[in-house]
């Protein structure tokens, strides 16, 4: 499948639409043009994970009706193929080139001028509920330090792999999970995630505010409330996970109470629990509703990076990755482009496509244009307006996108798409023409050596 026999099976035209023009921020709630923001980030949800991109077995209505109601991208990428470099693009605005560090342990500084802190200094409340991954306790990095009002959820990313957990953080303090102890299930934590975003939405209502909310979901270990999982227990067939230590006949995780948990029907629980994340997108978008809010609140919805096949997760058969080629750790299409839909009404057209190549270094900039500030120098986004206001023409394009993660590099440019492995004793770099293979399949690097040369220099630049 190519990328425009893909464009087509989405049924949706390019996006045609005007938002107006954009006033400099002021402190009034009453500017319409400066709107509240809402970022909703899932955690290893691959591109053909919702239904609005193709998904058949996972139900999520309430997504599908955002990019019913807004604008579906195409051709977005996350930052990285693991979940903390991918988070710091988002927030800082540059890729991961750029970042201290590729992996893993990513600490934001003092220094560091975040989506957060330009916003708070616009006026604008702010919020990150849920995963952080950016800065453990006492460091610089947690999101009070950096420009959160309001914190709640997982600093340490290892603890987010799992959903009853015996405590979070809200804001410098340990929120302890009721129920959650001695193996007991008290508290699914993405229910208080939701529950802490509603009130935040309620309590802010009357300023404006931004709300980052990096859900955990569907992310590791494979467990949900018997609520969602009744609408798919039996629909599929099973295969049992199960852990070594249950086999060895101890509990049902791994050594030290450590790891995922056993799941009779990991097909079920997965589904089930992008359902249960989809349902509370829902919720959210009925407040903003009831509220009064939803025409000047811009909702965006996208993926840390692609899907996983942890805990008995089995990505081919959800065909997780659509017609893209690999998953999480990946620098192929699969583990890095993403779902992104994005939902204003009255301003962004109903039902309208973008086959715009962007990432997630490309929210910093949106966010000031949408606030009415200036963004920090010496960042590598774009901001994305224009392709929201349906004036493609107007929309400044990337040179390039580049990642890099371990021994692999890669680089967009253009229709052209690189992946660079390197070895102890060679670097192999693959070349594919996207526009033509979307799937990559096809190496053509040695009939373009003028194309390799031009995204080596760019590889050895970055």
């Amino acid at each position: 499948m190519n990328r425009r026999e893909f464009m087509k099976t989405l049924g949706m035209s390019a996006a045609a639409l005007s938002l107006g023009n954009f006033a400099q921020a002021t402190s009034s709630r009453g500017n319409s043009d400066r709107p509240n923001i809402i970022f909703i980030l899932a955690d290893d949800l691959g591109y053909g994970d919702l239904g609005c991109y193709g998904q058949q077995k996972i139900k999520t209505p309430n997504i599908d009706r955002m990019a019913a109601e807004g604008m579906l991208f195409t051709q977005n990428y996350a930052g990285s193929t693991v979940c903390a470099p991918s988070r710091f693009t988002l927030m800082m605005g540059r890729h991961i080139g750029h970042a201290r560090t590729t992996g893993q342990g990513q600490c934001l500084m003092p220094e560091d001028v975040t989506v957060a802190k330009l916003l708070k200094g616009a006026g604008y409340a702010t919020a990150c509920i849920g995963k952080w991954g950016l800065g453990q306790t006492g460091s610089t990095g947690i999101p009070n330090k950096q420009g959160f009002d309001y914190w709640f959820g997982f600093l340490n990313q290892g603890r987010a792999h799992f959903y009853y957990p015996l405590y979070v953080w809200r804001n410098a303090e340990n929120f302890y999970l009721e129920g959650n102890q001695g193996g007991k299930k008290g508290g699914y934590v993405h229910d208080l995630f939701t529950a802490e975003a509603l009130v935040f939405i309620k309590d802010n209502k009357d300023k404006p505010f931004f709300l980052y909310l990096p859900y955990t979901i569907p992310h590791a270990e494979l467990t949900a409330p018997d609520d969602s999982m009744k609408q798919y227990e039996g629909k599929f067939e099973e295969q049992a996970y199960i852990t070594s230590s249950e086999k060895a006949g101890g509990g049902t995780r791994g050594p030290d109470g450590k790891g995922y948990c056993s799941q009779k029907t990991p097909r079920a629980a997965f589904a089930a629990m992008v359902s249960r994340m989809d349902r509370d997108v829902g919720r959210i978008i009925d407040l903003l509703k009831r509220l009064g809010l939803d025409e000047n609140t811009i909702v965006m919805f996208s993926s840390d990076n692609g899907p996983h096949e942890e805990g008995g997760n089995d990505p081919v058969f959800w065909k997780s990755s659509g017609p893209l080629r690999g998953i999480k750790r990946d620098l192929y299409e699969g583990g890095i482009r993403v779902p992104l839909v994005i939902r204003w009404p009255g301003k962004i057209k109903a039902g309208s496509a973008s086959n715009h190549i962007c990432a997630f270094w490309d929210f910093l900039p949106t966010c000031a244009e949408l606030a009415g500030v200036k963004p920090p120098g010496q960042i590598d986004g774009i901001s994305m307006v224009p392709a929201l206001r349906g004036q493609p023409e107007k929309q400044k394009k990337h040179e390039f996108l580049y990642w890099k993660f371990k021994n692999m590099q890669a680089v967009r440019m253009g229709d052209w798409k690189a992946f660079c492995l390197e070895q102890k004793d060679k670097t192999e770099l693959e070349l594919y023409n996207l526009e033509e293979d979307i799937g990559e399949k096809n190496n053509i690097a040695d009939k373009h050596p003028d194309v390799v040369k031009k995204i080596e220099k760019i590889i050895r630049s970055s």
